[in-house]
């Protein structure tokens, strides 16, 4: 069974509700994903998807980037994590 880690208060999983998932090839096969694969997810409003998608994008450790819905993402890995893009995120540039 997946370990899930999501980093979003009660609140924020009321507002943040999409996100942008992708495969860690860097965190994959140790520690929380010991013998797997481990996925990123990062939550974030819907207007900043695409900055999201084009900054995950961007790192040469992710593969296999989407966009999902939180409400019933379950993927197939060891590890999830679910982080927050929140004002002042590096994904959304600079204040």
């Amino acid at each position: 069974m997946a370990t899930r880690q999501d980093d979003r208060t009660p609140e924020q999983r009321a507002t943040y509700r999409l996100g942008v998932a992708a495969t860690d090839r860097f965190m994959s096969g140790w520690g929380g994903a010991a013998g797997g694969t481990s996925v990123a997810c990062w939550a974030c409003r819907a207007d900043d998807i695409p900055t999201v998608e084009r900054w995950v994008r961007s790192r040469g450790e992710m593969r296999y980037v989407r966009v999902v819905s939180l409400r019933n993402y379950r993927p197939r890995c060891a590890h999830l994590h679910v982080y927050v893009v929140e004002p002042g995120h590096p994904a959304l540039g600079s204040p």
